[in-house]
């Protein structure tokens, strides 16, 4: 089972690399805009700190992963420097995607670590350095592959060990959550989701709110408006999305969009189009 392809089908995932070379001084991030950001450190030492507290100090080249907006400062330990590719990426934060949201604030993952990503960290390197024709369309193309090998590579190392992760590394909640994720207009029940799980209705609930901190049919909820978001952003008609996400009328996943998002879906469209 393929537990990315419906959380990355749910988003336009993208990534833009917008700095590469020697970094010498303080660079902050305010987490203002809608975005995430890698920083990938090649050599030298940096010290981290976020939101105004230190983290530590970095002294393996290795990748700081914020997939969510986030303040935080590199700071350059010595004169030397440090060697920085650094992009922004989006994993769906604008529509509350369970990929952005259930990761944590920052991942630091040291480099020699990532041994079977070292192909296409070496390809960027190589191709953030050099001044080819296209270089950046294919810098950022090479960054958003990087950043599916990445999830996939804490995802099967068991660094991801909360929120909607939790319930895709039990073997019984799974199957419950590959079903909503694939079939988000199906008229769910607890009973029916328990089912696929081979569990007690009781026991299903208790399982995955301990494991996920929500409800199923909450999640189920956050799942089905997340996916709205993302077609309305794409241009549907709210009839059409309402029956793609398993209401039955505009008024109901008007009210149900209202709840979770404060705003109608007609009004979030327009929001989001700026």
């Amino acid at each position: 089972m393929d537990q990315l392809a419906p959380l990355l089908n749910q988003i336009s995932l993208s990534a833009r690399v917008f700095f590469s070379g020697d970094m010498c001084q303080v660079v902050n991030f305010d987490g203002s805009e809608l975005a995430g950001h890698v920083h990938l450190m090649k050599s030298g030492k940096v010290a981290l700190t976020v939101r105004e507290k230190e983290v530590g100090t970095i002294e393996r080249p290795s990748v700081l992963f914020f997939p969510r907006p986030c303040q935080h400062s590199l700071v350059p330990v010595d004169d030397k420097g440090c060697e920085l590719l650094c992009a922004s990426v989006d994993l769906g934060v604008r529509v509350r995607s369970p990929l952005a949201m259930a990761l944590p604030e920052v991942l630091i993952l040291p480099m020699d670590d990532m041994t079977p990503i070292a192909p296409t960290l070496e390809l960027l390197f190589r191709e953030a350095f050099n001044d080819e024709f296209g270089r950046q369309a294919a810098l950022d193309r090479i960054a958003e592959y990087f950043l599916i090998q990445m999830l996939r590579h804490v995802m099967t190392t068991g660094q991801l060990q909360s929120g909607i992760f939790a319930a895709l590394g039990d073997s019984r909640l799974a199957h419950a959550v590959k079903a909503m994720h694939e079939k988000p207009s199906h008229p769910w029940t607890l009973d029916a989701l328990a089912d696929l799980c081979g569990m007690s209705r009781a026991r299903f609930a208790v399982n995955f709110r301990d494991a996920t901190g929500i409800t199923p049919l909450d999640y189920l909820t956050d799942w089905r408006i997340s996916v709205a978001q993302n077609l309305i952003k794409q241009g549907r008609s709210i009839k059409s999305v309402a029956a793609a996400v398993g209401y039955q009328s505009n008024a109901a996943l008007t009210r149900v969009f209202l709840k979770r998002v404060g705003t109608s879906p007609s009004g979030w469209g327009k929001q989001s189009a700026y």
